[in-house]
């Protein structure tokens, strides 16, 4: 008898193709998927819902208030509980260009909460973006904690906190960059970022390892037909996988289009890069330890600087699908994709029996009904 039965739903297959079948959760993970499969102790009847991976958002700032440079076990106990209820089953806190310090305290606590988890989303390691980073191009980032890239600093972080860092942002025209990426490519996913790096640079910091890029199109040059940029660069390059943020604000819809349309597939990531006021009315926030004033729901410094997002993947997924862009492949790159940035494809991002029991329920109109993370029932509508 298994410990769940989801019945009669239209099904996301670990092709990305739906498919009306029934699934079976045992011990948290995806026992079976077919039809007749028998009994349990609990059966959901879904008829007309449908069932995607929970998504896995791995550049998120802060939400509900908190933040992961606070570097407190409430904070990311907050974030984990918001984010369920947007059908995010797995994140990686993401850290800002703050001192080493702090980067070091927000890296601890992380540590400790993947070992004590809190209830809601899964934390599955870090993000670390920046200190690394082109100070022309820091974005909301605080501009007296930049520093040059530095691989040692980077291992001394990372072995701190048991080796739990995903992502690590890096400006690839820095000095010191190349000599980064020798050494931390095997370590984890580096990601060009915040970049004034032309095509040449960044293609040839692709060739030399990076394979990530955060927040495409924001904070890095851009694509002219005369002068590609790093947005050509990351575009025209197969290998390389892109952020996105799909808030139709940080990027025009007519772009992120034909921004999905050239990833396929496989390559583009969508994520939130959110801060501590999702979630939260208009007003005053703050950031990395700058102020930031949301209104309508875009956040800003107070010169006008974009300071990241107040969306989720949720509705980010939604937009997409309004713009056209195919629910497959919107789906695919909340959840696997951004999976394998981190190396947990085997475990969570699509839904295959053996994986952990992630799952997001939605309505026709691709309205959330129920989460399901790792076998329980831990949001519903």
């Amino acid at each position: 008898m298994y410990d769940m039965l989801l019945k009669n739903a239209e099904i996301l297959n670990g092709d990305f193709q739906w498919e009306r079948s029934d699934l079976a959760v045992q011990d948290g993970r995806i026992a079976a998927i077919g039809i007749e499969l028998g009994e349990a102790a609990e059966t959901l009847d879904l008829s007309g819902r449908r069932i995607v991976p929970g998504f896995v958002d791995i550049h998120i700032h802060g939400c509900a208030g908190s933040d992961t440079c606070d570097a407190t076990p409430d904070a990311l106990a907050a974030m984990a509980g918001y984010l369920i209820t947007k059908g995010v089953t797995s994140f990686c806190p993401t850290t800002m260009t703050i001192s080493h310090d702090g980067i070091l305290a927000a890296l601890k606590n992380a540590q400790a909460c993947m070992e004590n988890p809190p209830a809601g989303a899964a934390i599955r390691g870090v993000n670390m973006e920046g200190p690394y980073i082109a100070e022309s191009r820091k974005g909301a980032q605080k501009a007296e904690f930049v520093r040059r890239p530095d691989w040692r600093e980077f291992m001394e972080l990372n072995d701190a906190c048991g080796g739990i860092v995903r992502l690590v942002a890096l400006a690839p025209e820095c000095d010191g960059a190349e000599e980064f990426i020798r050494h931390v490519k095997g370590i984890c996913t580096i990601s060009l970022a915040h970049t004034v790096a032309d095509y040449e640079t960044a293609s040839r910091s692709f060739a030399l390892g990076i394979s990530h890029a955060t927040h495409l199109f924001n904070a890095m040059t851009g694509m002219n037909h005369r002068a590609p940029g790093a947005v050509g660069a990351v575009l025209s390059h197969p290998d390389v996988r892109a952020e996105i943020i799909c808030d139709g604000f940080h990027i025009h819809p007519a772009v992120l289009k034909i921004a999905f349309q050239v990833l396929g597939d496989d390559r583009a990531v969508i994520i939130s890069d959110s801060i501590r006021s999702a979630g939260l009315p208009d007003g005053v926030s703050e950031l990395g330890g700058q102020t930031v004033y949301v209104q309508d729901g875009q956040a800003r410094l107070a010169d006008g600087t974009i300071a990241g997002s107040t969306t989720n993947l949720l509705d980010e997924a939604r937009n997409l699908i309004s713009y056209g862009i195919p629910p497959e492949r919107v789906f695919r790159s909340a959840s696997l994709n951004p999976a394998k940035e981190i190396g947990c494809e085997k475990e969570i991002g699509s839904i295959e029996p053996g994986k952990s029991a992630d799952l997001v329920v939605l309505t026709p109109d691709w309205d959330l009904e129920l989460v399901i993370a790792r076998g329980e029932k831990s949001y519903q509508k």
